[in-house]
């Protein structure tokens, strides 16, 4: 798996995690979804991911978006 499937799929899991936190936990969850979709829209911008760095660190190898 490369670092571009690993930030989306990261993503895509960590909405999911957030959706169920904010209906079984607290609505207050929901500011978790939101960073994470401002997070989505910001490295689409800019390239700059955080979590893209932490993958690359952890050695997973690079794709074409995240160089």
């Amino acid at each position: 798996m490369n670092l571009d499937r690993s930030v989306t799929l990261f993503a895509g899991i960590m909405v999911l995690v957030s959706v169920a936190l904010t209906l079984w936990v607290s609505p207050l969850f929901v500011w978790l979804t939101v960073f994470v979709g401002a997070n989505l829209i910001q490295s689409s911008f800019t390239g700059f991911c955080p979590a893209a760095i932490v993958f690359r660190k952890l050695g997973i190898k690079s794709g074409c978006a995240f160089q």
